[in-house]
């Protein structure tokens, strides 16, 4: 077993040296010019959106006890909330700190919202250590400290300044530098890949709602109505 850990924890570091993956946007073809003919296009392809996120939100329902159940992953706003927020997203990447702080002003109004937050470094060498201290930074109760932070901190991600915030958040560095690379947080994240790749989720951020992926670009996203629209399909 402790043989595949090292292979497995090989491939992520291996992976994280890569440009993130990100599916082409699909370019809808020219509408005809005779409007019936244009209508059955438009409604041809509203129907293949609607089937292609059905078949992606069947993908979160067969993986939604790790996805949002799993005690490795962090959690912020209310452990015990009514709806789950699962969010996979990188340290380096710059859709994912501007979404954070309506995220996160949401999570605190809203006492109900169970924010699972999955580390996914995908972008950057950079991105894999502050991951891996992020999760370290769990082990000592101070996962949000330290990840706000890193989320507010302005710059390119380096090496240096993951663990200046990391002194600034009150980490025990010394310890964090030995949790960091424990068989536990390479576990984590490599569930995390794997659980990415079975939903397709192959870029940062992404989102579940209420087991509901979304699709829509980060910015555009309104988290209140897609939480309220979680609620009411229960």
């Amino acid at each position: 077993m402790k043989f595949w850990r090292v292979i497995l924890a090989a491939v992520v570091a291996a992976t994280v040296t890569l440009p993130a993956l990100t599916l082409p946007a699909l370019s809808a073809p020219p509408l005809p010019a005779d409007q019936r003919a244009a209508r059955a296009v438009q409604d041809y392809l509203r129907q293949m959106q609607a089937e292609d996120s059905k078949a992606r939100d069947a993908r979160v329902a067969d993986r939604i006890d790790a996805l949002a159940s799993n005690p490795a992953s962090p959690v912020l706003g209310n452990p015990k909330g009514d709806v789950n927020i699962i969010v996979f997203s990188d340290y380096a990447c710059p859709y994912c700190k501007l979404a954070e702080p309506r995220l996160m002003a949401l999570a605190a109004a809203d006492k109900g919202i169970r924010v699972v937050m999955k580390e996914y470094p995908i972008l950057t060498r950079p991105s894999m250590i502050a991951s891996r201290l992020a999760l370290a930074a769990q082990l000592q109760g101070k996962y949000r400290t330290f990840h706000m932070a890193l989320m507010r901190r302005e710059g390119a991600l380096d090496e240096a300044g993951i663990f200046e915030t990391a002194r600034a958040a009150g980490l025990d560095v010394p310890r964090a530098r030995r949790d960091m690379v424990a068989p536990d947080v390479s576990d984590e994240i490599i569930a995390n890949f794997n659980l990415a790749r079975g939903i397709r989720a192959f870029q940062t951020p992404t989102y579940i709602v209420g087991g509901h992926i979304l699709l829509a670009d980060s910015g555009d996203i309104d988290f209140a109505r897609e939480v309220a629209y979680a609620r009411r399909r229960k």
